[in-house]
């Protein structure tokens, strides 16, 4: 009996996808639980409207990103930072600083999707990674300037 999933089922199948299983185990598990459905001609067309819906879904976000992704890009955060002798800067800036002034800038963006090879301890313009999307990343200036 070939089924299509509408739940996740660890270790069986994921949500969509279509799969030959035993007709017991279709019957009386999956179908019976809300796991599955069989797999006939109209489910077979509703499942091919769902992915398509899903993948124009898909298609807006990522476009969306890329928008946010230029805006962000074209942007350069300026911190003013505390100095010692040297221009050793004090402490470090952290990304839930950068995260704090782009929510203020309007951008909603979480301190754990922004990312920093190395942290930020030294005065002059530093490049941050910031996932918008796990295919759309923005690379985003940032400027430490002496305090005065």
């Amino acid at each position: 009996m070939k089924v299509i999933f509408t739940k996740d089922l660890k270790g069986q199948g994921k949500k969509g996808q279509i799969k030959e299983v035993k007709d017991g185990y279709g019957m009386n598990f999956l179908i019976k639980n809300n796991y599955a459905v069989q797999a006939t001609p109209s489910n077979l067309k509703h499942l091919n409207t769902e992915n398509k819906k899903a993948e124009k879904i898909f298609n807006e976000l990522i476009k969306k990103c890329e928008l946010e992704k230029e805006k962000i890009e074209r942007l350069t955060l300026k911190f003013p930072v505390k100095t010692g002798t040297g221009d050793r800067v004090f402490g470090s800036v952290s990304p839930k600083q950068i995260a704090n002034e782009l929510k203020k800038l309007g951008y909603d963006i979480d301190k754990r999707k922004v990312t920093m090879k190395e942290s930020i301890t030294s005065l002059g313009i530093h490049n941050v990674d910031i996932e918008l999307h796990k295919q759309v990343i923005a690379k985003l200036k940032v400027h430490l300037i002496k305090e005065k």
